[in-house]
Formats: C-alpha cells, structure tokens, sequence
C-alpha cells in the first residue's frame, strides 16, 4: 500500500468502512418496516403465526442494528481525521444536517428501542405496536437526513462562499436539492428489496432442510411479494434518478454508459458490454444495440448525450470501474424482477414451497440485494470524481495531510479489525437465521420477567459457539 498516494488511501479507507456499514443500516430500515408489518397483522388478526416471526426477526434487527451503530461511529471520525478540509470549508452545511439526523431519527430510534425489544410483556399491546413503529419511522427519518447530505455534496444548492468557506443561505434548497428526492426514494426502495430477498433467502433454506410450516410459508410468501411489487417500482425510480444525474452530472453518464464522442444530430447505441479505456480514450470490445441508448437515456429515438470528451480529462469520472458496478446493479435488479414474476406463477400453480430449484434460487439470490446496493453507491460515488462537492471543492483539496505510512497503517488495522468483529457479527446473525421462528413463543417468568437488557445484543439469546 505504501505505493498509493494518501489521496487514494483515504479514499479506499473511508471506501471501505461505509461499504461495511452501508449494509446494516439497508437491512435495518427494512426489518423495522417488517417487524411493525408483522406487530400490526397480529394485532389485527391475532394470528400466532405473525407474533412467532415478530419474535424471530427482532433478534436478527437487534443484532443488525447494533453493528449499524457500531460501525457508523468510525465514519464520523473519519471526516475529522482523514477529510478535515472538507469538514472545514463544508461543515457548515453537513455538520447540521447529520446533527438533525441525531436529533431525531436517532434520539427516536433509541427512545423506544427498549419498548420494542423488551417490553412485549412489559407493557401494552398498543403502546408497544406505537414504540416498533416510531422505531421504524426513525429509520426512515435516519435515511432522509443521511441523504439530503449526500445530495447535497452530489447537486449543491441555497449556499454561498463567505470568507472561504461555504455558508448555507436556504436551508429547504439544500436539503430539497434536485437529486435528492431521487436518491431517498431509489436507496429506501433498495433497502425494502434487500430485506425481502434476505427474508426469502432464509424461508428457503428453511423449506429445502425440509421444515414447512406456516411460519416459513409466511415469510416466503411475504418475501415474494414484496420483490414483486417493489422491484418494477425500483426499476422506474433508477430510470427517473438516470434522468436527473443526465441533468445534473452529465460526465458520470457519459462514464456509465462508456461514450467518448457523440456527434451531434446522431442517436446514441446502448454499449451492453466492454472496457473503457481511461487512457486511450475508448471502449474496448464493445457490443452495442443502435438507438437503445438514445430510448433509455432522452426517452427518444435520436437523442444524444455529452460524451465523455467532451470534459476535460481531469473532470472525467473513472469509467473503468462505474461502467462495471452499473451493470451489476442493472444485472441484479432485472434478476429480482425475473425472481417475482416465476415466484407469481409458481404460487398460482401451487408450487411455490415445494419447487426445489425456485428454493435454491431464492437462496443464491439472497445477498443480491446488498450487492446491488453496494455496486450502485460505488456507482455514484466513484461517479462524482473528481469532485467531493460537485463542481464545487474536489477530493485532492478535501484530504487531510496525512502520510501514505500513516494512512495504509490505519487502513490494515482497520481491515483486520472489521473483518474479525463484522465477520463474528454476521456469523451470529446468519446462526440465528438458520435456526428459525420457534412455534408459540412461551412469556418468561420469574426473574427473565424482571430483566431490563441495556445493549440491542441482549435481545438475542442465543449462544455464538
């Protein structure tokens, strides 16, 4: 590592550490929208079934979201030790809006996780369905504030330079930037789809070890229907966000899509396949349709869009590598929406538990939607290069003066640390998915009544061994 310059260690360090954290906050949002689901078809049916998988599932959000927090405090520090220019000159519009986001969505989601994860019979039925659902409103409330920053450092608006930093000058145009309906509707739709495919991942090992009942039947069929509903849905987000980063970001398209030059007056072909050449200037090997690329992008014939020549070298995005994570995002999403439609023709056959190669589908396709989430924020961030406020301040002028040595330390610590407490964390957390909903959750007596847990862990009682 010590061959890196410490621009593109700091990025690779900070790269690494929100693609490990990126993922539990994804399946917090979705477990906490499930498991307030789950809490209210109880309340409204009184279907032991639904209480069974409330049960189950809360261990696995409470481990999920202990790691969420976990590994989310180390990111906050990085902005100060690693970006220390960025926090300087920009601070004065992303430091209160992560403040707000503590304010709220994290003081509400700690306010009641107690409630949620301990007080099922501690307190009522009615308070204890209001204290799930704030928890899953503060995720919701989390992901927002979260992403007017992040949309904010890709399409700045309502701010102004004074004394050489930015100051903000209208906060609703900052926090209501133009792509920023875009991203908190295409990443909650991303998070929703990610938990259904883990949810329905985990009802098919179940059913292909052989244990059918209603509760793993539930989860499938709920899991199934989510990725049909919401996976089309995500499909006409990602097309509405495409526009609006054409509008905005044209350079990070035009390295999406591999285009160097598009002559005027002429429709653009959508390249399938290739590898862009940063150096040479070219897309290698590729397979193109005519006029797809003119219908995807401008929704016309003959549209055309800037090529990637048409911004200086030192503004362009590195194409190599977003024309890639692109495509498995695309790639994965399309496979989801396959995964629904043969799940709906399944079910109307009565097949849907017992066919054993759909089973082992849902299976392999069960981490596909974080990698989807994953290979789509690389998309965007990488896309914003070389900027860290888009045409604004760029990322060589954000680092801090650290050296390579310091730097690749930092990161190989970091690396062995998150691998061995992360990899321990998921490890449990796919123990406890293995083992299942237990049948009519017994309430605990004597001195497990009198038990107040202090930590989201304590919620899971099962063993690591």
């Amino acid at each position: 590592m010590h061959a890196l310059d410490p621009l593109t260690l700091a990025r690779i360090q900070f790269g690494f550490t929100v693609s490990f954290h990126i993922l539990f906050p994804a399946i917090t949002i979705g477990l906490a929208s499930y498991l307030a689901v789950l809490e209210g078809l109880w309340l409204w049916r009184g279907n032991a079934v639904f209480k069974d998988l409330y049960h189950f599932w809360s261990k696995l959000f409470a481990v999920n979201f202990a790691m969420g927090v976990v590994s989310g405090l180390v990111m906050s520090y990085e902005f100060g030790t690693n970006w220390s220019y960025f926090s300087s000159y920009a601070g004065g519009v992303t430091g209160p809006l992560l403040t707000y986001e503590v304010l709220t969505a994290f003081f509400l989601e700690a306010g009641f996780l107690g409630v949620m994860l301990f007080g099922w019979d501690k307190v009522g039925r009615g308070l204890h369905f209001f204290s799930t659902v704030m928890v899953a409103i503060g995720t919701l409330i989390s992901a927002t504030w979260i992403l007017a920053s992040n949309s904010w450092m890709q399409t700045p608006q309502g701010y102004r330079i004074a004394d050489g930093r930015i100051v903000p000058a209208d906060w609703l145009q900052i926090i209501f930037n133009p792509s920023f309906p875009y991203r908190l509707a295409h990443m909650g739709i991303a998070a929703f789809l990610a938990t259904a495919l883990f949810v329905g991942a985990v009802a098919a090992w179940h059913l292909l070890r052989g244990r059918d009942d209603a509760r793993i039947r539930t989860m499938m069929s709920m899991a199934m229907w989510m990725v049909l509903v919401v996976a089309p849905i995500q499909i006409l987000v990602g097309d509405l966000h495409g526009r609006n980063t054409l509008e905005y970001q044209p350079a990070k398209v035009a390295a999406i899509e591999g285009h160097w030059e598009n002559p005027p007056g002429e429709s653009v072909p959508l390249i399938l396949f290739g590898i862009p050449d940063m150096k040479s200037e070219t897309t290698r090997y590729a397979i193109e349709i005519p006029h797809v690329g003119s219908v995807i992008l401008t929704h016309s014939w003959s549209g055309t869009i800037p090529g990637l020549k048409d911004f200086k070298p030192e503004d362009r995005p590195n194409a190599t590598v977003i024309f890639w994570t692109f495509r498995v995002m695309v790639g994965l999403g399309m496979l989801m929406l396959l995964l629904g439609v043969v799940a709906l023709v399944l079910r109307w056959a009565g097949r849907l538990y017992s066919n054993r190669l759909f089973l082992r589908a849902c299976l392999v396709m069960g981490p596909s939607g974080l990698v989807a989430l994953l290979a789509g924020w690389l998309t965007t961030e990488i896309g914003r290069q070389p900027w860290v406020v888009y045409g604004v301040m760029r990322t060589a002028d954000a680092v801090s003066a650290h050296s390579a040595m310091t730097l690749s330390l930092s990161l190989l610590i970091f690396v062995v640390l998150y691998c061995t407490v992360f990899g321990t964390g998921i490890g449990y957390l796919l123990k406890l998915a293995a083992h299942g909903p237990d049948e009519h959750t017994v309430t605990p007596v004597g001195d497990e009544l009198d038990k107040r847990p202090a930590r989201p862990l304590s919620a899971a009682t099962e063993s690591l061994n």
